[in-house]
């Protein structure tokens, strides 16, 4: 069965380069994946899959039955882009201004598709029921997972086994990578509101200045990390977004700050949220201003099953070598497949798309990310081959 999956995602992979490509060229931001959604069927029709069923609006379940009756396994593949602008000058870059598909959704729905046409070409040589989720928001809270986790065709299901998988840059094309137990971090978004009194700027005493306190708060809000955590436990504490409307001669009334909070333990994640809220408030309004603090809680870690992990990376030397299967370190990206592994015996990896000889390096979620698409064949088979030694 390994070799003739093998043979199969060679046959047919050059033909899905065009499908990852016009998803390539056609992103759409998260809960809006309605054309990506239409695509996706009408493909999966064509395969021959009859049974599609909507989830989460723009979401897909597909069905695939093997010959007998046995195990329920669920492939999953995200499908919404991000709001990036891309650089990249390829013939296929997105058409749809400040939207790009720069965290790999695009390859994870191609690779998924032909997953998809090599275990309904097989469906008579194997036991037991294939589900394909194409999951939609898993960009944005509350995370698409979330919502089809509600549905009555995914709780019909029952805890069973789950795949997913994520490109990486960083891995090179041809190779994969497995990590049993914790994996992903969790993640909490910050909003903050620092509300002065605004004013010239040559009269700085008649003011209250939001921008000041705000430099005091992102400098002070780092022994959150530094200093609160323990050492032994992986925390990150970041912010990205700074707005103070102002002017070089104009101090403005408020500013808004906006960052992120990721750790692997639920107790001190909870602490450390605690402790930044008191924080900043203090400091705020210990020179005066007024702070309003927003940070809600998002995705949780990620934790893999041990036994179903150790499995799918033995499955994954058989199918493409010892030298190709990589262990994996903490990677403190957050994703809401997490809700997943909280109720099911769950296993995510990493699909290696890069190619430094091809200048294929630019990291996630930036706007020249873009990857080697041999790695389509890759993608597409190891999860057929996967999937049917998860159900056997």
């Amino acid at each position: 069965m390994k070799d003739k999956i093998k043979e199969l995602a060679h046959i047919y992979s050059p033909a899905f380069v065009s499908v990852r490509r016009y998803l390539h060229q056609h992103p759409e931001l998260s809960f809006n994946e309605y054309d990506t959604c239409k695509y996706i069927q009408q493909q999966l029709k064509g395969i021959g899959i009859e049974h599609i069923q909507s989830v989460a609006e723009t979401g897909l379940l597909a069905t695939i039955h093997g010959s007998d009756n046995g195990k329920t396994i669920l492939l999953r593949a995200d499908m919404d882009a991000l709001p990036i602008h891309e650089e990249n000058t390829v013939d296929y870059a997105s058409q749809n201004i400040g939207v790009m598909h720069a965290c790999g959704h695009d390859v994870h729905m191609t690779s998924l598709l032909l997953t998809a046409k090599i275990l309904f070409e097989l469906r008579n040589e194997f036991s037991g029921t294939v589900k394909l989720l194409f999951q939609p928001g898993e960009e944005i809270m509350p995370g698409g997972a979330t919502l089809v986790m509600k549905e009555a065709a995914y709780t019909s299901l029952g805890p069973i086994p789950h795949l997913g998988q994520h490109v990486m840059p960083n891995l090179p094309v041809g190779k994969v990578g497995f990590r049993p137990g914790l994996f992903m971090a969790s993640m909490n978004e910050i909003y903050i509101t620092v509300i002065g009194k605004g004013g010239h700027a040559a009269v700085p005493e008649e003011c209250i200045d939001p921008i000041l306190i705000a430099s005091h708060i992102i400098v002070a809000a780092q022994q959150v990390v530094s200093r609160m955590a323990s050492p032994k436990t992986p925390s990150v504490l970041s912010f990205g977004r700074i707005i103070g409307d102002g002017a070089n001669n104009v101090i403005p009334d408020k500013v808004t700050i906006e960052g992120t909070f990721r750790t692997y333990d639920e107790e001190w994640r909870s602490e450390a949220i605690e402790k930044l809220t008191k924080m900043v408030k203090s400091i705020a309004e210990g020179m005066g201003a007024e702070c309003i603090v927003d940070i809600p809680k998002g995705y949780p870690h990620l934790k893999n099953d041990v036994a179903l992990t150790n499995s799918m990376k033995q499955g994954a030397i058989l199918f493409l070598g010892e030298d190709n299967v990589v262990d994996l370190d903490l990677w403190m990206a957050a994703e809401d497949f997490a809700y997943y592994t909280q109720k099911n015996q769950a296993c995510f990896y990493l699909l290696g798309v890069g190619n430094t000889q091809e200048g294929i390096t630019s990291g996630l979620h930036t706007p020249t990310f873009n990857i080697d698409e041999s790695a389509l064949e890759i993608g597409g088979g190891l999860m057929a081959w996967l999937a049917l030694e998860a159900m056997a």
